[in-house]
C-alpha cells in the first residue's frame, strides 16, 4: 500500500482534505450555480456499508464532490438541500468513488482529490487518448469489493463524460459478486456550468440537479448484461432513454 492509498485511510487527513475542497467548491454549487437535490429521503435507512451509488457522468470532479456536499448535509440532517455548509466542520467520510488513474494522476489537484477516497481504476477501453483494448486488472475490482465491506461507494458505469455512451460490464460484476444495495443517481446541468474537469466555470448561472433514486431490486442471479441493462434504464442512459432525448431535441427544432 503506497503513502496516497495510507493517507485516505485515515478519517482526519479525509475530513480535512473534505473541508479544504468542500470550501473551495461551496461558492459554485449554490451561489454561483443553483442545485436541485431530490430523493435524500431514499438515503436515510441505508446501511453504512455495501451500498453501490451508481450515476451518469458529466464532468470528471464537480459529479463526485456535489455527492460529497450531498452526504454531508444529509449527516446534519438535512433533506434536499445543502444550506449553510457547517457540515464540513465533521464531513461525513465513509464512502469512496470509482475514478480512473490517468485521470487522478492527471495534476497536484487530483492527486490531492484521491485522499478524499478515489479507488483508482484502469481503464480497460481508453488510455492516454487512445481506443485500447485489454482485460480488468482483478486488483482492481478487489479494491471496491474490499470498500463495499465497509463503506459506500460511487461509480459511473459509463467511464467517461459523454452522454449514453454504453455501460461498462464492469459495474455489473460488482453488483453480481457483492449483491449490495444499489442507488440510482441521475444528474444534470454539470455539462453546462463546468468545464469537462469541472474545475473551472463555463456558464455561471445554471441549474444543477441531482436526483437519488430508490434503490433497484435487483435479481443478482440474472445475467451481467441483464443487470448492466437494468442499471442504465435507471440512470436513464439506455437507449430508450436516447430516443426519447432525440425526439425532445427535434420537437424543440419543430417549435
Amino acid at each position: 500500500m503506497n503513502l496516497i492509498e495510507r493517507f485516505k485511510q485515515i478519517k482526519v487527513v479525509r475530513s480535512l482534505v473534505y473541508g479544504v475542497v468542500g470550501a473551495a467548491t461551496y461558492p459554485g454549487l449554490a451561489m454561483i450555480n443553483k442545485i436541485k437535490i431530490e430523493g435524500t429521503e431514499h438515503l436515510k435507512n441505508l446501511p453504512k456499508s455495501n451500498v453501490l451509488f451508481v450515476s451518469n457522468h458529466q464532468t470528471y470532479f464537480a459529479d463526485v464532490i456535489t455527492f460529497i456536499h450531498i452526504f454531508c448535509a444529509i449527516k446534519w440532517r438535512k433533506e434536499n438541500k445543502l444550506g449553510i455548509p457547517y457540515y464540513l466542520l465533521n464531513p461525513f467520510t465513509n464512502v469512496f468513488f470509482v475514478a480512473a488513474e490517468e485521470t487522478m494522476n492527471g495534476s497536484l489537484i487530483s492527486r490531492l482529490f484521491k485522499l478524499a477516497g478515489a479507488l483508482t481504476v484502469k481503464r480497460t477501453w481508453r488510455a492516454e487518448g487512445k481506443d485500447v483494448s485489454r482485460q480488468r486488472e482483478e486488483g482492481d475490482t478487489q479494491k471496491i469489493d474490499q470498500a463495499l465491506v465497509k463503506s459506500w461507494v460511487i461509480t459511473f458505469p459509463q467511464g467517461t463524460t459523454k452522454p449514453f455512451a454504453p455501460g461498462r460490464r464492469g459495474t455489473a460484476h460488482i453488483i453480481k459478486n457483492n449483491q449490495p444495495i444499489v442507488v440510482p443517481v441521475v444528474i444534470n446541468g454539470f455539462w453546462r456550468a463546468f468545464n469537462k474537469k469541472g474545475l473551472a466555470f463555463k456558464k455561471k448561472g445554471s441549474l444543477l440537479s441531482v436526483r437519488f433514486k430508490e434503490p433497484l431490486i435487483i435479481d443478482y442471479t440474472q445475467s451481467v448484461e441483464e443487470i448492466l441493462d437494468q442499471v442504465m434504464e435507471a440512470i436513464e442512459q439506455s437507449k430508450s432513454y436516447m430516443l426519447k432525448s432525440k425526439h425532445h431535441f427535434m420537437s424543440l427544432i419543430d417549435k
